[in-house]
């Protein structure tokens, strides 16, 4: 098998906090890179409102240019207060969304050995996203067994060799500098997602970038914004995923405003260890 590549971007927030020339030059650096896919882990709009959906699709169209775009909805896409607690469905939260990047909320890219299924964590105020801190209502995401399940069985059908990457929107492992979890229930949630039999886990939200494994098993891309909202005033990155037979391998990519440009960062190197179970 060749290496497959993937970029991981996520959290670009069209709308009052999106960086514009740092994603024009995001545009022309991607392709630069040769990644099979781009993969959107979420928060592409800032208040969901139609003219940042707009604007999100024109951009990931011409980005497609270069390699398929793989895109599923984080928190700041969701209407969550016109189906508050779900009672109304998902449908009637995620309206706009749906209109401009489809009905499926959780779509499946499927290429020649690699297979990249979504997952959706962004349910609003829900029962599986409550905590006792009021500040996490709408913020946290939670992982129904659904999802899981549907994931995992996806997954099973697959051939051994298949690459398997799933992609939600909350981050699975803590942040490196708030510390904050992206899921309410976290440790319930990597449990869960050790049983999909994935290669390695994609996500965001937590607007810095990472790299780590879940109980030294299951690798994770954590990837940072594009967008004027990073921690700590640290410039912003995005993930080159790199997936061989025997390993995973994460490289951080920096945003060097001044040279107008991206540069190579961190790398975090992981057996790939799916195969040898």
């Amino acid at each position: 098998m060749s290496d497959v590549v993937v970029a991981h971007i996520s959290d670009l927030h069209f709308g009052g906090r999106a960086d514009f020339p740092q994603l024009a030059v995001l545009a022309r650096f991607l392709p630069t890179l040769g990644p099979r896919a781009i993969v959107v882990s979420g928060d592409i709009t800032q208040r969901g409102r139609h003219g940042e959906f707009q604007a999100a699709r024109g951009y990931f169209d011409s980005l497609a240019a270069a390699a398929v775009v793989h895109v599923i909805p984080g928190n700041h896409d969701a209407q969550w207060w016109r189906s508050p607690l779900g009672v109304l469905g998902e449908r009637t939260m995620f309206r706009k969304y749906q209109r401009y990047f489809g009905d499926d909320l959780v779509p499946v890219l499927r290429m020649d050995g690699l297979v990249i299924a979504g997952m959706l964590s962004a349910h609003g105020i829900a029962p599986g996203s409550l905590t006792f801190n009021p500040n996490d209502l709408s913020v946290k995401g939670n992982l129904p067994a659904r999802e899981v399940e549907r994931v995992r069985t996806l997954f099973q059908s697959l051939p051994a060799d298949t690459i398997r990457m799933a992609v939600l929107h909350h981050n699975v492992l803590p942040g490196v500098i708030s510390q904050r979890w992206g899921l309410a229930w976290p440790h319930t949630a990597q449990r869960s997602l050790l049983t999909l039999g994935a290669d390695i886990i994609l996500c965001g939200h937590d607007h810095t970038e990472g790299a780590g494994q879940v109980d030294g098993k299951l690798a994770v891309s954590t990837a940072g914004t594009p967008s004027v909202r990073t921690r700590g005033g640290r410039p912003s990155a995005f993930n080159l995923i790199r997936v061989t037979d025997g390993e995973i391998r994460i490289q951080h990519y920096v945003y060097a405003r001044d040279a107008a440009t991206y540069r190579p960062g961190d790398t975090a190197i992981y057996a790939r260890t799916r195969r040898a179970v």
